[in-house]
């Protein structure tokens, strides 16, 4: 089923629709609980009398403001950002209100890799990059999900598109140490 923004030709699937990882809202979400701590305490301590009501509803706005800025914008970045990756095609959408795309052809895709810090390895996580043939040549996508999984699906899409991708894992990539049970490609004899 097509999604919103999604321009599916007839006979395309959707394999993979991912937002960057979950680890991206993390600070989003510990802005928020300091913030409202401190402007919870904040109001506490604000002294009666005259001002006291104006005072409080200053430090409300602030507190606001920086909700807005540090919680709520990263929410809409990460929730509007996705990465498709179709039968024919990768697509990636971002923006909140003004959108860009950007659709990469899988038989115009040369080399897919990934790198992972020690940090993202605990949290499955990484740096996918896609190298295309074309004026614009490489992608970069950050903080993908179980990126090794999204490379090596990526690569066996684009090997049955018909394509040849330098770089493609080789037997060993194909296990993840997690006990999965996809199926070793022999490598082809030279």
């Amino acid at each position: 089923m097509p999604r919103m923004g999604m321009n599916l030709s007839d006979g395309e699937e959707i394999v993979l629709d991912l937002h960057p990882h979950w680890s991206r809202l993390a600070l989003p979400v510990l802005v928020l609980l300091v913030t409202c701590l401190l402007a919870g305490f904040g109001v506490a301590l604000i002294p009666k009398g005259g001002g006291q009501l104006i005072e409080r509803w200053i430090l409300v706005g602030l507190a606001a403001i920086v909700v807005i800025w540090g919680t709520i914008l990263p929410y809409l970045r990460w929730i509007t950002t996705r990465y498709v990756l179709t039968n024919d095609r990768l697509v990636i959408r971002t923006g909140i209100l003004a959108r860009h795309g950007r659709d990469v052809p899988l038989n115009r895709i040369n080399d897919v890799s990934f790198s992972e810090t020690v940090f993202e390895r605990m949290l499955r996580s990484g740096t996918l990059v896609v190298e295309s043939a074309g004026e614009r040549g490489q992608i970069s996508l950050t903080h993908v999900p179980r990126v090794e999984h999204v490379q090596r699906e990526l690569y066996r899409m684009v090997e049955e598109h018909g394509g040849g991708v330098a770089g493609a894992p080789g037997e060993a990539a194909h296990d993840d140490g997690m006990g999965g049970d996809e199926p070793r490609r022999p490598r082809p004899e030279a």
